[in-house]
């Protein structure tokens, strides 16, 4: 990088280990997952999130939290594999967070992440209020 851009990574916790070889197995979907079109992608997770019931802000936040300790990629700028990851993490346990992506028009910008009960999961709260969601996968209640 240069002109000083720096890259900045979230840091986590260790995850257990068993929670470790799912962690990398759901970063690695996700990020094949979000070669695909939006509207396609939103089916795939629709489609992943039947049977599953609501995750709590717990839940989300340790996949949350495993995804970005296994994952370079998740722990750093790419939003959109991280979210679709805590979301496919989630769903392995059985759970399903609401997945939501969103944008801003003045500058523009867009950014994707979990919610529980509407509330962002391991977010700046003040960061992801200002986006507009425009699609999402909520979990089936």
């Amino acid at each position: 990088m240069s002109g000083g851009t720096t890259l900045r990574l979230e840091s986590a916790d260790p995850p257990p280990w068993l929670l470790r070889p799912p962690a990398v197995l759901a970063a690695g979907v996700a990020r094949v997952l979000t070669r695909l079109p939006p509207a396609r992608l939103r089916r795939v997770l629709a489609f992943a999130s039947r049977g599953a019931g609501p995750a709590n802000e717990a839940q989300a936040l340790r996949a949350r939290n495993a995804v970005v300790y296994v994952s370079l990629a998740c722990a750093g700028p790419r939003c959109l594999q991280r979210s679709v990851a805590v979301a496919l993490l989630c769903r392995l346990g059985g759970t399903w967070p609401q997945w939501c992506t969103g944008v801003v028009t003045e500058p523009f910008g867009a950014h994707a992440w979990v919610a529980v009960d509407g509330e962002p999961v391991g977010e700046d709260d003040a960061h992801v209020g200002a986006f507009h969601v425009i699609m999402s996968v909520p979990p089936r209640r």
